[in-house]
């Protein structure tokens, strides 16, 4: 405290007190971190305070309160996330080191600005008490210090986007610069699920560090020898054909089992032959099962051109047991199978029965092979007209037509085609194969240039099969055994049948 006498009271910037019996503040300001009071009393003559060296007149009292610098305010605290708001995955994008703020480095938040004003109104209270007591008598001492607001140990930061204020306790936030995302599975749409059978050799694998397989061909095969199996340059160009073709037989086929009637208004022309050879090409690419069916009403032959053991079971087996047939097993003891894993159900050869193969018959066995066979080859027998034809047409998802090389034979083939438009199978007629089947060697006297270019005008395609010795001696058929250009045409028959019934399909 300060006293100091002033001249001329009503000058003073700070005010006067109005009454001597009393002491008020005349002025309180804060001067940066200081809070200063001062007070006037005035002098009386009969006041003892000359006795102490005090000056006539009024007497100043400065009041310093010191230590009331304010702290700084802290550094806004991000919101923590919350654990269970990062469920699955955290993606974070080039994270740079930064030390966290300790829980203990918080700095309290200043004061309220109304808790100052109250501490330094309750200091001045108490000093103008005590100078009111002593009346006049005011001794030179220190400066007197206002009491210390207290600090506080939890305090709140302002608000800001309505969002909640974290404390001085909370967690430490994290680091600004990581970019968090989160996906919860349910949130995962279906197009971003993988199932396991995407995870291919050809996806995984690097193509440049796998060994390729031994190349087939001539050169191929020899510079891969004699490089000591370092260079290998791939396949030929035939043995790229024939892989080629194999993966259009092989191709799947979706739904149920497919009928495939092989017939021809005329015997003779390699009917069964072709039927033999197309089944064998199926059989030998595919992984599912194939079977052909003799349906001719008398007695057929397919039989006797494939590989099987003489058990005589036939069709008649097949249709007097189709209510007990509980299995694969079942049928497998009926029918024939050769090298190519083609199953075939032979015709009734005991000429001692009278009733022949009629068109129930033919769904009885039809629906029972539907069960266990993907393909079903039906030969058909001679001529269009007979108890069996209604049944197999009905049930027919593809056509083949097959026709020699003569001019009556082709004649035959291209009536055929006509009955079918004429008697409600135009569509199937449209999309047949159509077979020239050559049965004598040499040079064909039909001109075949011709005789495609009308049945290309009429079906879909037409398969030239060359002649075959093998396959004229009449005998057992062995399709390894055939001559090359023989095995190509069966194998491109049974590609442009997969391949209509695929675009059916579609």
């Amino acid at each position: 405290m300060t006293a100091k006498n002033n001249a001329d009271p009503e000058d003073s910037p700070l005010g006067v007190l109005d009454d001597a019996a009393s002491v008020d503040t005349a002025g309180i300001g804060i001067l940066g971190g200081t809070a200063q009071v001062r007070v006037t009393l005035p002098a009386e003559e009969d006041d003892d305070l000359a006795d102490d060296g005090v000056v006539d007149g009024e007497v100043g009292i400065d009041l310093i309160v010191d230590d009331l610098t304010l702290p700084a305010a802290p550094k806004p605290v991000l919101d923590a996330p919350r654990l269970d708001e990062v469920i699955d995955a955290v993606v974070v994008e080039e994270p740079v080191v930064e030390d966290s703020v300790p829980e203990d480095s918080v700095p309290a938040a200043e004061p309220a600005a109304d808790l100052v004003a109250e501490e330094e109104e309750e200091a001045a209270a108490r000093f103008l008490a005590k100078a009111g007591a002593d009346r006049a008598e005011v001794p030179a001492a220190k400066p007197a210090r206002a009491p210390q607001a207290p600090v506080q140990k939890e305090t709140t930061m302002p608000e800001a986007d309505d969002k909640p204020v974290a404390s001085a306790h909370a967690r430490p936030a994290p680091r600004t610069d990581v970019t968090l995302t989160a996906k919860r599975l349910g949130e995962l749409g279906e197009s971003a699920r993988e199932s396991a059978d995407l995870l291919t050799s050809d996806r995984l694998l690097d193509p440049h560090r796998v060994a390729k397989p031994e190349p087939e061909g001539g050169w191929s095969h020899l510079l891969y020898t004699l490089s000591g199996r370092r260079l290998n340059i791939g396949d030929g160009r035939r043995a790229r054909e024939r892989k080629e073709l194999t993966a259009r037989i092989a191709a799947p086929l979706a739904g149920g089992a497919r009928f495939v009637p092989v017939l021809s208004r005329k015997g003779g022309v390699g009917k069964t032959t072709v039927t033999a050879l197309l089944g064998m090409a199926l059989a030998d690419a595919r992984e599912d099962r194939v079977i052909a069916v003799d349906a001719n009403p008398d007695r057929g032959t397919l039989a006797d051109r494939v590989q099987r053991a003489q058990h005589g079971k036939s069709v008649r087996d097949l249709v007097r047991i189709r209510d007990d047939v509980r299995g694969f097993h079942d049928i497998s003891a009926i029918v024939a199978r050769d090298a190519t894993r083609l199953d075939v159900l032979a015709s009734d050869a005991d000429p001692r029965v009278a009733e022949a193969f009629s068109d129930d018959d033919y769904r009885d066995v039809a629906d029972v092979a539907a069960h266990y066979y993907s393909l079903v080859l039906t030969d058909t027998g001679t001529g269009i007209v007979h108890s069996v034809m209604s049944a197999t047409l009905d049930l027919a998802d593809q056509i083949v037509i097959v026709s020699g090389l003569s001019v009556d034979e082709a004649r035959l083939a291209s009536e055929t085609l006509t009955w079918l438009e004429s008697n409600g199978y135009a569509q199937q007629a449209r999309d047949a194969i159509v077979v020239l089947n050559q049965s004598t060697p040499g040079t064909p006297l039909v001109r075949l240039g011709e005789l495609q270019a009308h049945f290309a005008s009429r079906a879909r395609s037409v398969v030239r099969v060359p002649y075959d010795p093998q396959i004229a001696a009449g005998g057992t058929i062995v399709f390894a055994n055939l001559l090359p250009e023989t095995r190509k045409a069966a194998r491109e028959l049974a590609a442009l049948l997969v391949e209509g019934l695929r675009a059916k399909a579609a």
